[in-house]
């Protein structure tokens, strides 16, 4: 009876370790947080493994991405949006260029040009004599004097002082002087041999009191041997700004 008695004290003993075992934490295999292997958000390793740069592997395009287009003031290439007629300078063409070039010894045809670049919105660039001409050098009545000679002399080519200019990016030239002995000033002829007009529209102009334009305008062509060169127009050095725009809006 006794030892009946021993087993079943040590069944029960044997069962209730049993029991204390299979609660113990950390050792459950089916439910523990940490190792589950079947539904643990942070080590899931079925169908929702996530790539390296934090986004689902099947989720790629959930989000839409933005593009520097999307951003208002901005265009594709992230750059702001520019509206035609207002390209740098304040030009009302887009993607055109105005020069207005002028050669004034007195300044009579210097305010004609700046009223035609004002008109045009036009850089303007000044044909300096490199030895200025004095009051004797335009002397017209002294065959001796310095313009005298020089127009006397179609090989001459008084030497420019101002420094040199880029015609790259314009498409139109204006080229404006006064009208001595009948023709264009030999330096201006010295200007248009200096550079290439080629894909550029030139125009010429002139200031005088009385005498046309005449040849000069052909001279200049012949001379610089490059561009597209238009009929040159005479004006009085007091011509209006209304005047200059009509003259402007019929070569258009």
């Amino acid at each position: 009876m006794r030892k009946i008695s021993v087993i079943i004290v040590a069944a029960l003993v044997l069962a209730l370790l049993a029991a204390c075992a299979g609660n113990i934490p950390g050792n459950n295999q089916g439910t523990n947080p940490g190792n589950n292997q079947g539904t643990n958000p942070g080590n899931n390793t079925g169908n929702n493994q996530e790539g390296g740069n934090g986004k689902t592997a099947d989720n790629q395009s959930a989000k839409p991405e933005s593009t520097p287009a999307d951003e208002p003031g901005s265009t594709a290439d992230g750059n702001p949006e520019s509206t035609p007629g207002t390209q740098p300078g304040g030009n009302t063409e887009a993607h055109k260029k105005v020069l207005v070039v002028v050669f004034s010894a007195t300044g009579t045809t210097k305010g004609v040009a700046d009223k035609i670049a004002a008109i045009e919105d036009a850089d303007v660039y000044e044909i300096k004599a490199k030895q200025e001409y004095t009051q004797a050098d335009l002397n017209w009545n002294d065959r001796n004097s310095r313009s005298t000679k020089e127009q006397n002399d179609k090989r001459s080519r008084p030497e420019i002082g101002s420094e040199r200019i880029s015609l790259d990016g314009y498409e139109k030239v204006y080229i404006g002087f006064p009208i001595w002995w009948g023709e264009e000033p030999r330096i201006v002829d010295t200007f248009v041999e200096s550079y290439s007009f080629d894909g550029i529209t030139v125009i010429p102009f002139c200031t005088s009191s009385s005498s046309g334009i005449g040849r000069s305008g052909r001279n200049l062509e012949e001379n610089a041997k490059s561009g597209k060169w238009l009929d040159g127009k005479r004006f009085p050095g007091g011509v209006s700004e209304a005047e200059l725009k009509k003259w402007i809006d019929s070569m258009k």
